[in-house]
Order: structure tokens, then sequence, then C-alpha cells
């Protein structure tokens, strides 16, 4: 086979490629579009106790690390600013409407090492796990998953304390996550 023809077969082949993922995900995004999006910034926010900058990993269906919601700004990784305000955590994506966690919906604050597609050193993930919609029908448990810097120490702590919980309860690694 000469060249020019084998060039024009492997990028044929990864125009194909690219073409399949991009049908994938948005017959996710259509499969997923009955899920509730996150609340917005309320009015009366006030001033956050704490606030740490890093990325946002992915939110994922809870207890189901592989499966990705990709609706409403949840489905691409990017740098975001966390901040534990008193009643809730406010998440910041660059380019996205602010997400608001109220302090009522969360089930649980972790840590993890791996979910989707980014795997890190022991406990290097922090994930919280929180109740998506306000509707009884529609809600959805899911699992956030973040990753800090060293700027963001006492951050888990933080969270944990605006769920209630200590940080000496910490949980067993169980496949490769906390459960």
């Amino acid at each position: 086979m000469d060249r020019p023809l084998l060039m024009a077969l492997v990028l044929g082949f990864l125009l194909i490629l690219l073409a399949l993922m991009f049908l994938g995900w948005r017959r996710r995004q259509h499969s997923q579009a009955g899920i509730p999006r996150p609340l917005g910034l309320p009015e009366e926010i006030g001033e956050p106790s704490r606030m740490a900058s890093g990325f946002y990993v992915a939110t994922t269906v809870a207890g189901d690390p592989l499966n990705r919601i990709a609706v409403a700004g949840l489905g691409y990784r990017a740098r975001a600013t966390v901040a534990v305000h008193a009643h809730g955590l406010a998440v910041s994506i660059p380019g996205q409407a602010p997400i608001y966690i109220p302090a009522g919906d969360i089930r649980s604050v972790q840590k993890a090492t791996w979910t989707i597609d980014r795997a890190v050193e022991q406990d290097g993930l922090v994930l919280v796990r929180w109740v998506l919609g306000s509707d009884e029908a529609d809600k959805l448990e899911v699992d956030s998953y973040f990753r800090f810097g060293d700027g963001s120490s006492g951050f888990f702590e933080a969270v944990q304390a605006l769920h209630g919980t200590s940080p000496s309860s910490s949980a067993t690694q169980a496949g490769g996550r906390v459960q």
C-alpha cells in the first residue's frame, strides 16, 4: 500500500472513532435529560468560612463511580473554586453557572482514590455525596469528586463540620474508593 492511501485510511478511522465518541456522549446526555438540575446560588449566601481552589473531577451516580452525570454542567472536568458557607457548599466552575449544595442535602464527605478517568494517590480526592433535586419524586443521590492542591488545608474538615461528621470517623478503603 502506498503512503498517502495508508494515511487516508488511518485518518478516516480516527474520524469515525471521534464521531462515535461524540454520538455516545450526546446519547448519554439525552438519556440523562430527566436528571434534575443543581441549585443556583441563593440570594443571601453570606461570606464563606473556607475556600479552596482545585479541580472538579466528576459527578457520578452514588455508589457507581463509572456512571458519569453528563448534564447541567456536571459532565466536564475543570478548574473549580469550592466555598464552604454556613448553610452549604458553593461550587464555581468557569463558564458554568455556580452550583449550590445545601448542607441538608449532603449525605457524606469522604476521601477517595479513583473515579471514572482519574486515579490519584491514596485519599487524593474529596468525595461529597449529596442529593440532586428538590422534588421527592426526582431526587437522585450523586457523588461529586474534587481534587485540591496543598492550599486546601482544613477544607475537608470544614466540609465534614458542615455535614456534621467528625474527621476522626474515617471510612475504610474498599475497591479503590471509600465506602
